[in-house]
Order: structure tokens, then sequence, then C-alpha cells
């Protein structure tokens, strides 16, 4: 497997002083669950019983302040809607979500406002989330207008200070977003959600449109800030090279759950559950490793408004067992390592004798195969 970073970028357990204490999260979330109704004819709807997606379907998740927590898994996992849901830009189904230990579940009014101001969101398509019809300066001075932050010459001042803080000249302040590059336009929605000086920012999928050279600056550019603010990040990617260069833990999702969380090396090194262990395997190498298989996953994920019973991921899983697998969902449980902090998997595998596994390890010796 390759571990090479995007060019430019650092380890991440190189800022692991800088993690604030596990005991106290700035962010927690139980049971989290986000489902949307299929629309539906009006027979169906008159007769038939309601149909819901199962995007984000009971996810727990704690972050502590300067922390950073990968998020990770395939399209349509539910990592968008999760990250979107803990921003309150979605209303949960169920569960709780505490801030700084205030229970915003349910908030709104002046109190969601007020969290705006602590929890900022940047989007995946920098083009798309910036209002064409305004000029950057304009974009990145609302948050402080909208905030009561600064007014008049104060906000211009903040805002050309907020171009610098991001690496671009406040001299292209006065330019619409489709006059800017697509790494332009992400330190622009960057310098936007730094404007109001959150504590928390959740980035989904904030690379994934650029190209890997400017993957790398605005990594690093949000990995200083990161560092200069004091902030902390949910970072949502589907690419695991790029999660295991900013995060200090990584979780991993499938259809809508979390299976597998923990301390990034203990996911890269001694990933526990199948779905992850596929995902590493299928990561491309360029140092010619001669000894690694590569299973990849057969089929598609199934649909998220029936998903299967039991482990959500039997229906592909490369060390499926047997009947346990489709009777009984197998709970988050400490698969324990050397690695500092809890590692959970949620997988049947857990209960079993490791040397019984390594009979059945399709993966023969590489990934998986520690």
């Amino acid at each position: 497997m390759s571990t090479d970073a995007p060019q430019g970028t650092e380890r991440a357990t190189d800022r692991s002083g800088s993690v604030g204490d596990a005991d106290a999260p700035l962010l927690e979330a139980e049971g989290i669950k986000k489902h949307f109704s299929v629309e539906q004819g009006f027979v169906d709807r008159l007769f038939g019983e309601e149909r819901l997606v199962h995007a984000v379907d009971g996810v727990d998740l704690r972050l502590a302040e300067r922390e950073t927590l990968g998020v990770v898994g395939e399209s349509g996992c539910g990592k968008s809607t999760l990250g979107r849901t803990l921003a309150r830009l979605y209303e949960p189904t169920a569960g709780t979500i505490r801030f700084d230990g205030e229970d915003i579940s349910e908030a709104g009014g002046k109190r969601l406002k007020r969290l705006r101001k602590d929890v900022q969101v940047i989007f995946q398509d920098p083009l798309s989330s910036l209002n064409p019809r305004k000029t950057a300066g304009e974009i990145v001075g609302k948050p402080l207008s909208v905030h009561d932050i600064a007014t008049g010459r104060e906000r211009e001042e903040r805002v050309d200070e907020l171009f610098r803080e991001v690496g671009l000249s406040p001299d292209v302040a006065d330019r619409y977003p489709h006059e800017f590059s697509g790494g332009q336009r992400q330190r622009i929605g960057i310098a936007r959600a730094l404007a109001v000086e959150p504590r928390l920012i959740i980035a989904d999928e904030p690379v994934s449109a650029l190209d890997v050279s400017v993957q790398a600056q605005i990594i690093n550019l949000m990995k200083r800030l990161q560092d200069e603010y004091g902030l902390s990040y949910v970072f949502i990617a589907h690419d695991l090279s790029v999660v295991r260069h900013v995060s200090d833990r990584i979780a991993v999702m499938y259809l809508g759950k979390v299976v597998e969380e923990g301390p990034t090396d203990a996911i890269f090194e001694a990933p526990q559950h199948p779905y992850t262990r596929s995902l590493l395997a299928a990561i491309p190498s360029v140092e010619g490793e001669t000894g690694r298989r590569t299973v990849p996953l057969e089929g598609n994920p199934p649909s998220p408004i029936d998903p299967p019973s039991g482990c959500p991921f039997h229906t592909r899983c490369p060390e499926y067992i047997g009947g346990e697998c489709e009777g009984d969902e197998p709970a988050l449980a400490d698969v324990g390592d050397d690695f500092g902090s809890a590692h959970l998997a949620a997988c049947h595998w857990n209960d079993r004798d490791e040397a019984e596994r390594r009979e059945q390890d399709p993966y023969d010796g590489g990934v998986g195969g520690q």
C-alpha cells in the first residue's frame, strides 16, 4: 500500500500535541439518524407505507478541541449528509448533537444563528457554493454583517486581512467567482468560513474537485489555519491518502453507519473491518509491492431505502462468515491495540479467534494480514 501524501503535505500525527482533551469533547453525536422521505405517487401515499432513505442511520461521534476527524467512505455512504446534520443544515431525524456540552439537536432562531458563528461549512464545489452575482469581497464580508461583527471601513479592513490570510491579494476582492481558478475559489470559501472566527469547520470534500498540486496547497492552508486559530475539523473525503495526512482519527462509513473508527495509524496499519481492509487494499501503489493482493469489492452498495438485515456490509464482504452476518447487526466494539486511544470496529470477526480469521484472510498477507 502506498503511503505517499499529496505533494507538500505533512503527517497529521506531527500535530498530535495540539489535540484537545478527549474527555471534554467540543462536538458529540449520539445515535444520529437522518432519513429522507421518498417521493411517491398519490396511490402509494394513500395505501402504502412511507418509504425512507436511511442516509444516516445511527452514528456516534466525538470530536475534541483542535482535533481533525476524517470521515471516509464510498459515494452514497451518508458522509456528506452526516456533516450537514452535525452543522444543523439538516435537522436530525433522531439522536442528540451536543456542541460544547449544549444540546443543539433542536436549536432554532437566535440559538441557531449563534451556532452558525461557531460552526462553519466548507463545501465540495467552490463555484456552486459562491453567489455568482456577488464579488469575492462581498461574499467574504457578508458573514461579518450578518453576525454584527464589523461594518463599513472596519469590515473592508477585515476582508482584506482574510484575503491575505488565505493567500489571496486584496486587490482581487472586486472580481466575481467565475474569474477565479478552482483553488482560488476554495480559498474564498475558506476565508468566508473563517470570517466569523468559528471553533469548528466541517469540510465536505474540500479538495476533491481540485488538481492534485492544488489539493496540497489547500490542505496545507487548512492545517496552518488550524494551528493559528485553534480550529477543529470534520474532514469528509473519499480519498484515503488525503484523509491519512490531515486526520488525527478516522471514521469509516458504510450505508449510513460508522463501521470502524480509530486513530489514523490504527486504521491504516491494523484495519479490523473488512470494508476498511478492502478500501485500503484498493489504494494504488507506486512502491511495487509483490506480496499484496487486491480484493476488489463486488457489486454496488445496497439501497439505503431497503438496507440489508444484519451487518450492512455482508452482501459484499470478502470475509463473510455465514448466517450470523445476515441475522445480527454487530455493534461497534473496542478491538484493542497499541495506538493510544479507542479503536472500534463493527464486525462479527471481533468475537472469533484471530488464527481462524487469518485462515480465511483473502488478502494473502497484505492489508489486513497483520
